[in-house]
């Protein structure tokens, strides 16, 4: 089955998605705010659309990827096309809003899975709340929500900050991150598309949630340089944004992409994912 997305806010995990499709026959469209972008949007095999400018061809569209973050006046493709996409709802095979685990907020490191209930700590995740929300209110649209997980990939990880100098490694006892390299959230939305079930939600995030200190440590230890400085928490110079993220300390399941959607992840854990980096 193929047939076109329209991927609103074609940014880095959207282009790991096209370029999965387009060699299978798929026509991808991508939206950027930034002209600077619009290149890059090709080389991912999709068709650019400068938006907010151009009219994203809503027409074509068979299937839609809403990857734009929401703002404090909600999401932003909502806000321009809510009621056109309400008044089209029945037009799309699918849609998948590109959600994050900050809507589970802190659960001091216990598990958590599609039924645990939103209690976001962060600003972003309430705006992510409100904007899975949005999404879900509209009347027979195929709507697919995924909670993504701490992304890396190629040219995002923790190599190149590593080789510039400076990389620490902040210690807060007993917190843990989930991730998910770009490759396979390409895998689970592709398989998504190709068996829908509106209303579901899935979490996209590898098998073994570890403190962040491990996964700096074995970049480290494959590119053989030297293990960068232990920093307390509370000594650590952090921007709010970096700060709010050790806000929230919880191991997320993933289970339902791989019963409901026959998923196996190339990158189980980050030392797969950091080698196979480290090997490119």
């Amino acid at each position: 089955m193929t047939g076109t997305l329209l991927s609103m806010g074609h940014g880095y995990t959207a282009r790991a998605l096209s370029r999965r499709l387009v060699p299978m026959g798929w026509r991808v469209i991508g939206t950027t705010r930034d002209r600077d972008q619009l290149d890059d949007i090709r080389q991912s095999g999709a068709e650019p659309v400068l938006w907010p400018g151009d009219m994203p061809p809503l027409d074509a569209a068979t299937h839609l990827l809403i990857s734009t973050a929401p703002t404090d006046d909600g999401d932003p493709v909502l806000h321009a096309f809510g009621q056109e996409i309400a008044r089209r709802a029945r037009q799309f095979r699918w849609v998948g809003y590109l959600s994050t685990t900050a809507v589970y907020g802190d659960h001091d490191g216990a598990w958590v899975d599609e039924a645990t209930p939103a209690t976001p700590a962060s600003k972003r995740g309430r705006l992510r709340v409100r904007a899975e929300e949005q999404w879900s209110a509209i009347p027979g649209l195929p709507l697919h929500i995924f909670r993504l997980a701490g992304i890396y990939g190629p040219g995002r990880g923790p190599f190149s900050k590593l080789k510039r100098g400076g990389l620490r490694r902040i210690i807060k006892p007993g917190q843990v991150f989930s991730r998910i390299h770009v490759d396979d959230i390409a895998t689970v939305l592709a398989a998504s598309m190709q068996r829908p079930d509106p209303g579901a939600t899935y979490n996209v995030c590898d098998d073994e949630p570890v403190p962040p200190q491990d996964v700096i440590a074995y970049a480290a230890e494959l590119q053989g340089l030297p293990l960068p400085p232990a920093v307390p928490f509370e000594a650590a110079d952090l921007t709010p944004m970096a700060r709010s993220f050790y806000s929230e300390n919880k191991r997320v399941r993933n289970d339902r992409i791989k019963r409901d959607l026959g998923i196996t992840l190339r990158y189980p854990n980050y030392r797969a994912g950091l080698e196979a980096l480290h090997d490119t």
